[in-house]
């Protein structure tokens, strides 16, 4: 039986984090926020909660809140920041981790997962892939944009925690798996075919359907890098299911182009950075991979956006 008295300590408050927190509330589990300093703390005790909007209907969530340097134990966290501000949040909460703690990582790419696993030896790291859909409307205030799948595992332990029985009573649709690193890889490689042509084509997902000839191309190299990376799993029908999601999401943009759109940092060095990273340590030659990222880079750039 799961402990009714383990909190879950959500650091992350925007969309998939906020979702979590208000669905997990909701379904009756003690859940507190962490966030970065008293400004923020007093923002949100003046918003009063986390507000979810679900089909039309906004119903505030007054959750407990703290700021990072609170003494109090952690003894489940998900960790549900950016993937370039993962290992400074995790560095920061290390003191305060219990031996038995274990850690949801809901980062996009790869990369972020190990450098966290590092500053934590003593934590269960689980890393979690998601495809819900849900955005920000303001601070403190997320909408549910599209029911979607979680798959959570753990490569160094297969067995799964007893508290996913908390997510099904929070109706966050879930799987355990067994190869999760393949799941991410996966999806790794399905941002790397789309995300960075849609922010250079300044286009909605669908608009690719105009360019075939450069994603069959990328899809083959990055099936090869796949294979190359002990992914072969990962590699099946991956140009099909481009296809398919650039199909399905024809009308959306992509979160790398709301990011430069927005003028915000991209997560370009966890996804199509981490994917020539690793090709250049495999010696794998994919020049059309790397001429994408080249021609991204320069264009984060040129908007004085980060390239990391």
């Amino acid at each position: 039986m799961s402990d009714p008295r383990t909190t879950w300590h959500i650091l992350g408050a925007g969309s998939l984090g906020g979702l979590w927190a208000a669905r997990l509330a909701r379904a009756g589990a003690p859940v507190r926020l962490i966030l970065r300093d008293r400004g923020r703390l007093a923002a949100y005790r003046q918003a009063g909660g986390v507000t979810l909007v679900e089909r039309g209907q906004a119903r505030l969530y007054p959750l407990d809140a703290e700021t990072t340097d609170d003494p109090a134990p952690i003894r489940r966290l998900l960790l549900a920041c950016k993937a370039y501000d993962a290992e400074g949040a995790i560095a920061a909460l290390a003191p305060r981790l219990t031996g038995d703690a274990e850690v949801v990582l809901l980062q996009n790419g790869l990369g972020s997962q190990e450098a966290v696993a590092a500053r934590v030896p003593q934590a269960r790291c689980i890393l979690a892939s998601s495809t819900e859909g849900a955005f920000r409307e303001g601070a403190w205030r997320v909408v549910f944009a599209g029911h979607g799948h979680t798959w959570l595992g753990d490569p160094l332990d297969l067995a799964p925690p007893h508290w996913l029985a908390e997510l099904e009573q929070a109706g966050i649709v879930h799987d355990w798996s067994l190869d999760i690193l393949g799941r991410l890889w996966r999806k790794l490689a399905l941002n790397c075919a789309i995300n960075p042509l849609t922010v250079l084509y300044d286009c909605r997902n669908g608009a690719l359907q105009q360019h075939p000839a450069e994603l069959a191309t990328l899809c083959d190299e990055l099936g090869e890098l796949l294979h190359t990376c002990g992914q072969a799993a990962a590699a099946e029908g991956l140009h099909e299911e481009v296809q398919r999601v650039i199909r399905a999401t024809a009308a959306n943009y992509s979160s790398m182009h709301q990011d430069v759109a927005q003028g915000r940092r991209t997560e370009i060095g966890y996804l199509i950075g981490h994917a020539c990273a690793a090709a250049e340590r495999h010696r794998l030659v994919l020049p059309h991979l790397a001429a994408l990222h080249q021609r991204l880079l320069k264009h984060l750039n040129q908007r004085g956006l980060p390239s990391h």
